[in-house]
C-alpha cells in the first residue's frame, strides 16, 4: 500500500499516522506538506491527521481545507483513492466539503482526552471489512471541538444511506445522534473523530484501530 500523510503548519499527529499505518499494514508511507501541489496517482491512500492546522484559527480546518495541496486532495476524492481524515481531518473534510456537517466546540466547553468506546455501526465500508463481526472498538479521543453537527435532513440522509460509520457508547462531547465517523456516499472518504493512530498495537491499550488500515488491504 502507498500512503501519503498531509502535513499542514500545526498538524502534530502526522508521525503517529505514518507509524500505524507502517506497523499495522506494512505501508510505504510519504509526508507531504501542504504547500506541495501534486500526489501521485498511485497512491492507494491519503491521510490527513489530527491536530491544530493553523492554529485552529477562524474554524477548525477551515484554513487549512484551502491549503494548496487541497485541490489535489478533492481530484483524489473524485477519482475514488481512499481518504482518512483523523480529527482535524475530519474538520477538515467537512470545511472542504467532502464530508456533510460541521464540528462544533464540546458540549462541556473543554478539551477532552480520553479513551472511548465506540460501535462499529457499519462494517461493510472499505475502511471496516476487518472488523467483520467485531461490533465493539477502543481508540482515543483528543479534541476541543469534537462535536459533530448537520440538520436533522443531513443526519436522516446519513442514517437512510448506511454512512455512519462509528458512533460513541458513551459520547464524550455532545455529537448528535452519537455520531464519530462519517462516510461519503461514494464510500471512499472516511472521517472520524476519534484516533485509530492511536490504538494500531496492544501495548497502546488497544489495537482495535489497525483494522481501519488492515480494511483498506481488502480492496
Amino acid at each position: 500500500m502507498k500512503a501519503a500523510v498531509i502535513v499542514y503548519p500545526g498538524s502534530n499527529c502526522d508521525r503517529d499516522c505514518k507509524v500505524a499505518a507502517e506497523t499495522a499494514v506494512n505501508a510505504d508511507v510519504k509526508m507531504v506538506w501542504h504547500k506541495e501541489t501534486h500526489l501521485s496517482d498511485d497512491l492507494d491512500l491519503i491521510i490527513i491527521p489530527g491536530g491544530f492546522s493553523y492554529g485552529d484559527y477562524l474554524r477548525c480546518g477551515a484554513m487549512a481545507s484551502v491549503s494548496p495541496i487541497n485541490a489535489e486532495i478533492l481530484r483524489h476524492a473524485e477519482r475514488g483513492t481512499s481518504i482518512l481524515g483523523i480529527c482535524n481531518g475530519f474538520q477538515i473534510l467537512c470545511e472542504a466539503g467532502l464530508l456533510e456537517g460541521t464540528l462544533l466546540r464540546n458540549n462541556s466547553l473543554k478539551y477532552i482526552c480520553k479513551d472511548v468506546m465506540l460501535d462499529v455501526t457499519n462494517n461493510n465500508t472499505r475502511f471496516t471489512k476487518a472488523y467483520g463481526n467485531q461490533t465493539k472498538a477502543m481508540m482515543t479521543v483528543g479534541n476541543g471541538e469534537g462535536n459533530y453537527f448537520a440538520d436533522d435532513d443531513t443526519i436522516k440522509l446519513l442514517e437512510d444511506e448506511n454512512r455512519i460509520v462509528f458512533k460513541y457508547l458513551e459520547n464524550p462531547n455532545g455529537s448528535k445522534g452519537d455520531i464519530a465517523g462519517i462516510i461519503n456516499k461514494k464510500g471512499n472518504v472516511l472521517g472520524m473523530m476519534p484516533h485509530p493512530d492511536r490504538a494500531f498495537a496492544k501495548e497502546l491499550g488497544s489495537d482495535d484501530g489497525a483494522n481501519v488500515f488492515k480494511s483498506l488491504m481488502q480492496l
